[in-house]
């Protein structure tokens, strides 16, 4: 089912799957209930930790998203998504995406789902329950159950993370389950928390960072947004050393925890366009910042988390649109919709390694029998004049024909090949990539 689903990415069965007998066994499997989402996901988390066997760390980008799946009778057992008037159906889901020092994303590290039955609208005093609740009783123990997941596996590789979270992760639960952890993190600052615990020095975190002398200065190029003005951002970066005073509302100030952390403050000043508010990240990480060069370091990794909306979009929409799923229960949409996400990355990956290590050879992430089914497709349909040589190509080449495969002429986008053109030239690539093997093997 892996391999059909790499040859052939899809959201439905029975486009990825075109034997009847194969397409009725997957079936059969899947809506059976008999494998294991979990054991599943961890042997694709293996092969992450394989791939970066090199590498001194791997960023462990955690993010949430929603699976929205048809449920025309609401017989199917899914949970309710997005606003409750709406009735939007499907399972929500946390990754936790391996990522690279290069930036390039190596494969899933682990993965929760869930269907939400309990929702209800939301409101100021519903908030206020929340918080107050213990955490067996609220949706962020999905999130620690990922932070878990990945550093339990992690751990058992002998392999250092390095979390990235967004806003999402100043929860007091998850600081304190990352801590916990034992490995690194950063994440982004969602409130202006209380530093220090008692007395006449207790501060906001920004009044406190704000005393801080700049550590340095550098430059951002903006990209044109809809409310946003293409320019390029001057980010003053200050660093400071806090300690945050975390008690649970609603409970008790003798559950208070106090956690000390590095901050990394970075903000335009003096660049920002009237009616726009400035870029501003502040950042909470465990790492040291001693000096400037570990505090870019810090907002380096940061924006690693941006990969891990680079494989929504694969999995959701561009290549393996899981949410096209027809299966009907949540345990068959969850071992699918998994399959399909170590597909993404596999897709994802392709395309960052050919942008940032061109020059490395094809077989850093394609088989032997790929390679060899790629150059003779390659030479079916060379250019005139174009000569393609039997050695091993670099993986850019190699992503380049598979995206060529797959109609991409570098004409329209002017930039090097994307996930939609590299899923369609897989889609050429995988059977004649397994009809080459066949014939090997027959004739051996």
């Amino acid at each position: 089912m892996l391999l059909r689903a790499v040859e052939r990415p899809g959201g439905k069965l029975s486009e990825v799957i075109t034997d009847d007998a194969e397409l009725q066994g997957a079936y059969d499997l899947l809506e059976g209930e008999r494998v294991d989402a979990e054991a599943l996901c961890a042997s694709f988390a293996d092969a992450s930790f394989e791939r970066a066997a090199s590498e001194p760390w791997i960023y462990a980008v955690i993010d949430g998203s929603s699976v929205h799946v048809t449920d025309l009778t609401g017989k199917k057992g899914l949970g309710t998504l997005g606003n409750l008037t709406h009735g939007g159906r499907g399972m929500k889901v946390i990754t936790a995406l391996g990522v690279d020092p290069r930036g390039v994303t190596v494969g899933l590290l682990g993965q929760v789902w869930w269907a939400r039955t309990n929702a209800r609208k939301a409101s100021q005093t519903k908030r206020k329950t929340n918080a107050a609740r213990p955490l067996a009783d609220k949706e962020t123990r999905h999130w620690v159950t990922a932070i878990e997941q990945a550093r339990s596996r992690a751990d058992a590789h002998g392999r250092r993370l390095w979390f990235q979270v967004d806003r999402e992760g100043d929860n007091r639960d998850l600081l304190l389950a990352l801590h916990a952890s034992g490995h690194d993190f950063t994440v982004r600052a969602a409130w202006d928390r209380l530093t220090e615990a008692t007395g006449e020095d207790q501060q906001r975190l920004r009044q406190r960072v704000a005393q801080e002398a700049p550590s340095g200065v550098y430059e951002v190029d903006v990209a044109g947004a809809p409310s946003r003005s293409p320019r390029i951002a001057r980010m003053i970066v200050r660093t400071a050393r806090v300690t945050l005073a975390m008690a649970p509302r609603g409970r008790s100030r003798k559950e208070q925890a106090n956690l000390t952390l590095n901050v990394v403050w970075a903000r335009e000043e003096g660049t920002t366009p009237p009616n726009e508010k400035p870029l501003d990240w502040l950042l909470l990480t465990s790492r040291p910042v001693d000096t400037f060069a570990d505090a870019m370091a810090i907002v380096y990794g940061y924006t690693q988390r941006w990969r891990i909306e680079d494989f929504h979009r694969v999995w959701k929409s561009s290549s393996c649109r899981v949410e096209e799923t027809q299966l009907r229960s949540p345990a068959a949409i969850t071992v699918w919709g998994t399959i399909l996400a170590s597909v993404a990355g596999r897709i994802e990956r392709l395309r960052l390694l050919a942008r940032k290590t061109p020059d490395l050879p094809a077989s850093v992430d394609l088989a032997d029998h790929e390679i060899r089914a790629l150059i003779l497709l390659k030479r079916q349909r060379r250019a005139r004049g174009e000569r393609v040589a039997d050695t091993m190509p670099t993986i850019g080449a190699a992503t380049l024909w598979i995206a060529e495969l797959g109609g991409f002429t570098g004409k329209s986008s002017g930039g090097p090949p994307g996930a939609i053109t590299i899923r369609r030239g897989l889609e050429v690539l995988g059977p004649a990539a397994r009809m080459l093997a066949l014939v090997e093997n027959r004739a051996g």
